[in-house]
This record gives C-alpha cells, structure tokens and sequence, in this order.
C-alpha cells in the first residue's frame, strides 16, 4: 500500500513527481531526469514537464527522499567556537568558511554552522543527534577535547579539523603551531628587540583579560594558543611578559591589551609585541596611535593569519596561514571521504609575510 501523500500547510495534498509525469505524458523516470538535469530529454519534452509542474504547483522531487536513496543528506556540519555571529566578525573565519564552502559546491553540500556556546562542550550534543549530517568540521579554534567527538564516532559520521579536537577520529588540516609563534617571534628577534611582549588569544574558555597564569596552561588550553605562545618562549623565555584577550580574537581586546602595555614611561614599555591574530594586531596598533606612538618606530607589532585589514593603513608583518586554501583543502578531504575514499591529516605550510609594522628598534 502506498504512503499517504504529504499535505500542505492548507490541508490540499501536494502535487508529486507522478502527478507531473501524468499530466506531462511522460514516465517518472523521464520526469525525474528533466528536475535533476542528468540525462537525455528534448527540450520540448523537457518544457512540457516544467510547464506542468509550474501550473500545478510542484516545487521538484522531495529532497529527503532523495538524500534517503542515495544514502547522502547534503548537509555538512561546522562547529564554531562560541556564538556563530562571532565567526562572521573574524575575517580568517569568513576565508577558511569561503573556500571550504567553495570546494563543497562540488558535492553539492550545504553548510550547517553550529555555534558552540564556550565552555560548554557538551550543549551541542542534544542539538546534533537530531540532524542528518555527512560530515563534521570542528573549523577554527577550540578545546583539545570535545564529547561532541564520540558522539558522532558512534553514528558514523567523519569528521574534520584545523587542529581541534585533537584526537585520532578527526582528519585534520593543522599547522605547526608551536613552529610558527616561534618563525615570527624569531624575526622580531633577529631585527635587535629584546623587551618583547606577546598578547594571546584566549587560552581556555574559562579566561580573563590579563596576564597569562600557569592555571591557564591547563590540558584542556586551545591548541592554536598554546602552540603560539610555547612558540614565542621558545625564543623570549618563559619569563617574557605575555597577556590574553580574554575575549577571543578581536580587535578590541587588542586594543585593550596595547593600552595596557603600552601606556608606561618609555623605559618600561616593550619595545615589540608579538599578538596571535592580525586582528589583535590591528587592536594594538590602534591603541598605540591614541597614546600617540609610532608604528614601527616607538613600538613594532606582529599578526598571525594573513588576512587581509585594508581599513588599516600598515600592513601587517604576519604568519600568512592561507585561510581560503585552509578551507579548500577541509572541503577536498570532505568530498574524498563522501565519496569512499579514506584521506590524510594534512600539515599545512605557512610563511612569514613581512609588511610595515616592523623595524628594528629606534
């Protein structure tokens, strides 16, 4: 016996894909094949069939069905940290998101952004065991561990990372982090700075704005923070003044963190400062020119990204981490491994792009 046919929201049945079929004169399967655009019917045939479904209302073949044949739902998940307006503030979100979404065109998948409330690791977890999904991507920054992780190991979804969460079940596109913190720190280095600070990105989801404390180097740390900042006192030492944010990455808490290092006699203030994120950077520069400092000459800034801030008028020395190709690779993995294919870990390389923030000091 066949299922009742759906009703629309005012109680009349909804036209299907044979009702259009009937009227057209044609088969199912001919119809089917004008809506999905693969295979060889005239173009009169073709227009009959649309003429019809338009008169009579049919919006094309039901697409739960379709992904129930084909064993596909057509949705991609990506978990961003904290609220998902925050990943739309940040412009290497926005890169790695474009060309991600750019390379899942092919597919054709559809995105699902899934903010994960900070600190709350497991409040995702009801939400998703009610969505379909092909695929997982944990984009971004994020906790080293998360339950969201066996939950969908369990159901058999793959999953895909920048670096997060770090475990074995999720194909990664990372970079050396601790490697990086110290290519850039290094550079400040060898241009003659010795009085150096470094201005993190949040180091857990518990963090405040202020100095970095060993109750903040816990197991549970971002990795991209804890990789940078381990990089920067690889060639400062432990004893370097370093600070976080506490916000993330944002160009007030950069300005937050510059006033607070900056604003001292000459003498006490650090003569370079080395931040996690171009937009950071940004903040630290803008804080400089209001207490009416040079930037490079009174005080040398860094980035991390290589995102591009064209309301800034230097531009940054900066890690260069390619987002929209950090994307593209995430999405390449995806489509290998939907299409049967078991893909790598991927390390991708970053360079150094000097800019105009650095100099050697006055």
């Amino acid at each position: 016996m066949p299922p009742p046919r759906q009703a629309s929201p005012g109680g009349v049945p909804r036209p299907t894909l044979r009702d259009v079929a009937d009227r057209a004169g044609v088969s199912v399967s001919t119809a089917s094949l004008v809506f999905s655009g693969k295979g060889p019917v005239s173009a009169a045939t073709a227009e009959r069939v649309r003429s019809v479904a338009e008169e009579i209302g049919f919006a094309g073949p039901n697409p739960l069905a379709s992904s129930l044949r084909h064993g596909r739902a057509g949705v991609v998940g990506v978990v961003v940290e904290g609220r998902v307006r925050v990943a739309f503030r940040d412009p290497f979100a926005i890169s790695v998101l474009d060309g991600l979404a750019e390379e899942l065109d092919r597919t054709p998948s559809g995105l699902l952004l899934l903010g994960q409330p900070a600190g709350d690791d497991a409040g995702l977890v009801p939400m998703v065991s009610g969505l379909a999904l092909d695929a997982v991507v944990f984009s971004l920054c994020g906790p080293g561990s998360s339950p969201l992780v066996d939950h969908l190991a369990a159901r058999g979804i793959p999953m895909f990372g920048t670096g997060v969460p770090d475990d074995d079940r999720v194909t990664q596109v990372r970079i050396d982090e601790r490697a990086a913190g110290a290519r850039i720190a290094r550079h400040v280095q060898d241009l003659g700075h010795h009085r150096v600070a470094h201005v993190a990105m949040s180091m857990t989801a518990r963090s405040v704005a202020g100095p970095i404390t060993a109750t903040d180097l816990t197991p549970d740390a971002y990795v991209s923070s804890r990789g940078r900042l381990e990089g920067f006192r690889d060639v400062f030492g432990a004893d370097a003044e370093a600070i976080q944010t506490g916000d993330g990455s944002s160009v007030e808490g950069g300005i937050v963190a510059g006033r607070s290092l900056l604003d001292r006699p000459p003498a006490q203030r650090p003569t370079a400062i080395v931040a996690q994120s171009d937009v950071i950077a940004a903040g630290v520069v803008l804080a400089a020119e209001e207490l009416g400092l040079s930037v490079p000459r009174d005080v040398s800034v860094t980035g991390f990204d290589g995102v591009e801030l064209p309301w800034l008028p230097q531009r940054l020395t900066t890690i260069d981490q390619h987002g929209q190709d950090k994307g593209r690779i995430l999405g390449t993995l995806v489509r290998e491994r939907l299409e049967g294919r078991h893909p790598r870990t991927v390390t991708q390389p970053v360079h150094l792009r000097e800019g105009t923030t650095t100099a050697r000091p006055s």
